[in-house]
């Protein structure tokens, strides 16, 4: 069986349907997921990894876990200890490409590596669903509003994240596995609004913020230090952070999805 936490979001969702379309036994985990919310023959269960101790029932006998951690505090020793203790032999941590260009923590990764699990660490860039902050006023007013309208992030497909990860849950050639994910090519704000547009078939506005009208709004929903974060990463972003990596194609055998893909399959949230 693999345990899937976080299976209600963006990576969560398209990841549960993956394997189970693979044939493999999945246990769906989210704090709010009902068997509604899952394919057919996968268990949605209840749970809250900051309560360990009632996690060890939720993942016993399981052979691998994707573990998707909430900015929220969540005990990771404890939740791994017990993932451990439960029989996993295999965990699939969702990290951050910030982790390996020094502007998120470690905190994630450290308590994997020292859980005495096999493991593979997934680090993937800006996600392409990022986009989904933009879908009430393009439909309103066919317009994008963003900071930093000319500055370019490959952007990453949230179901080639879930594809990778499904890969190295089932495969242990992946155990001790550093990927970065990125999409095909970096795309800026600007050029996303007319992607939108050509999906639509009607031309999507582009209003650029600054810096600190965009920093106004991010505070409704993020703290200050990682609005700082965000923003530094969208308006100067490393050249680590530009470059698009070769991780999804090794693993998958096929180049990553263009933001166009994502765009296509996500289209009437946005009409």
């Amino acid at each position: 069986m693999i345990v899937v936490t976080g299976a209600t979001g963006n990576v969560g969702r398209p990841l549960v349907r993956a394997l189970a379309e693979a044939g493999e036994q999945v246990m769906a985990v989210s704090r709010r997921v009902s068997q509604a919310d899952v394919p057919d023959g996968v268990r949605a269960v209840q749970a809250d990894l900051g309560s360990p101790s009632s996690f060890g029932s939720v993942v016993d006998g399981a052979e691998a876990l994707f573990l998707m951690v909430s900015g929220a505090f969540v005990p990771l020793d404890e939740v791994l200890a017990v993932a451990k203790d439960s029989g996993v032999g295999r965990v699939v941590a969702l990290s951050s490409q910030g982790v390996a260009t020094g502007r998120h923590p470690t905190v994630l990764e450290d308590s994997v590596r020292g859980s005495g699990l096999e493991w593979t660490m997934l680090r993937p860039g800006g996600f392409a669903s990022n986009a989904f902050r933009w879908a009430e006023s393009v439909r309103s007013a066919r317009k994008v509003v963003a900071p930093f309208g000319d500055v370019g992030l490959p952007v990453v497909d949230p179901d080639d994240i879930a594809a990778v990860a499904a890969a190295a849950l089932r495969d242990n050639r992946h155990a001790g596995a550093e990927y970065v994910l990125t999409g095909p090519v970096a795309i800026t704000p600007r050029e996303q609004a007319a992607v939108l547009g050509d999906v639509l078939g009607e031309p999507v506005r582009f209003v650029e913020q600054t810096r600190e009208e965009a920093r106004s709004v991010m505070l409704g929903f993020m703290p200050p230090e990682v609005a700082e974060v965000t923003l530094d990463v969208l308006g100067a972003p490393t050249s680590g952070e530009q470059q698009v990596s070769p991780d999804v194609e090794r693993v998958l055998g096929r180049p990553p999805r263009p933001f166009a893909d994502w765009v296509a399959r996500n289209a009437a949230v946005f009409r």
